[in-house]
């Protein structure tokens, strides 16, 4: 526990390590996704019902890749229209009360 703290409290070491432990993570986890598709593409995947499968693939360019691409660009063109024709749906209610400067708010 000390050991990862770096101390009795919550310093300097600890507020380091944490955030080189976060910088860090995301990196390993890309590299260890990367060299597990090299290993499934080199090798397949298996069956459980030991069936072979292989006459029934589908490549996945152009095929899956087109159809990502067409979900991506719908969802970017819904969420263009959405922010720029009805920018008041996403927003929240007390953006649209008018600031008085004469008065300063309660919570400052």
């Amino acid at each position: 526990s000390s050991w990862m703290w770096g101390g009795f409290a919550v310093d300097n070491a600890t507020l380091t390590r944490f955030f080189t432990l976060h910088f860090i993570l995301p990196f390993g986890i890309v590299g260890l996704s990367g060299v597990h598709l090299l290993f499934l593409h080199q090798t397949g995947s298996n069956n459980p019902l030991g069936l072979c499968s292989g006459y029934d693939k589908i490549a996945f360019h152009p095929y899956f890749s087109w159809k990502d691409l067409t979900g991506a660009l719908v969802l970017m063109a819904l969420t263009l229209v959405v922010s720029l024709f009805y920018p008041w749906a996403l927003g929240d209610p007390e953006n649209f009360i008018p600031a008085n400067p004469l008065v300063t708010p309660v919570h400052i």
